[in-house]
């Protein structure tokens, strides 16, 4: 079977972040789908079609993508940050895993790119220097109460936490609820680090003590990094703090000079 799906990450948003590999598959593709803000992201091409969809149309779009490819075209799926976190890659092969058998055929390819939470970690400086985990606190394909445990487990692991989907039209309350879990398990010195549109020019990193954490700071477009106990910032005078999380965890504080 000669088609191929190419699922590729955009990164952050803006071209400086596509990677090479992801810009050769862009460019060798015959036909673009992909959620219509994403697939604003990449600059049309002559002779391309492009097939946006909405957010949550993950499985129908999957579905036409890989129906497309095996007519044997070059077909490339577009999904922000990188494909295989909270994104396109698990849909399609969700797809193929229960779609006809010809569809298992087909060369698919699965390009990285730079998730959100990679991207908010480099702004702070490396909140995710030790162990972390990524959450979804969307209760779309879950019940919220399974991210209520999930988060408890975590803060008392000691993993730093990346929230994605953090709060929604439809679900307003439910970062508040996360902040409140949090607070019952870990001090409220742990610094909450806010990254909305990070890599993109409007981009607005904040940094908040857990203690004062609170569900209206964040949007869709923001990723929310939760240190632990061990999280330092390190002021710098005129510069940015900077916030690490120590690779040990028996790390010393250091004496002030």
């Amino acid at each position: 079977m000669s088609g191929r799906l190419s699922v590729i990450g955009l990164g952050p948003g803006e071209a400086r972040w596509l990677t090479p590999e992801a810009s050769a598959e862009l460019d060798a593709a015959e036909a673009v789908y992909g959620y219509g803000p994403y697939l604003d992201r990449v600059p049309e091409r002559d002779g391309q079609s492009r097939h946006a969809s909405d957010n949550r149309e993950e499985i129908a779009r999957a579905g036409a993508a890989l129906a497309h490819a095996a007519g044997g075209a070059k077909v490339a799926m577009v999904s922000g940050g990188d494909p295989g976190v909270f994104a396109m890659a698990a849909a399609v092969i969700e797809a193929i895993e229960a779609g006809p058998a010809e569809w298992r055929g087909l060369d698919l390819r699965v390009v990285p790119g730079i998730t959100a939470m990679l991207m908010v970690a480099a702004r702070a400086g490396a909140p995710l220097g030790h162990d972390f985990c990524a959450v979804s606190l969307s209760d779309n394909l879950k019940p919220w109460e399974a991210v209520e445990r999930r988060l408890r487990l975590a803060a008392q692991a000691g993993f730093a936490m990346a929230f994605y989907n953090p709060v929604s039209k439809a679900r307003p309350w439910q970062l508040d609820r996360a902040f409140d879990l949090l607070r019952a398990e870990l001090p409220g010195t742990v610094p909450v680090i806010f990254g909305r549109a990070a890599g993109r020019a409007d981009e607005r990193i904040a940094t908040v003590p857990l203690a004062a954490a609170r569900g209206d700071m964040a949007d869709m477009a923001t990723c929310i990094l939760v240190g632990t106990a061990a999280t330092r910032i390190v002021a710098r005078p005129g510069r940015p703090d900077l916030v690490y999380t120590p690779r040990r965890m028996d790390a010393a504080r250091p004496e002030r000079p």
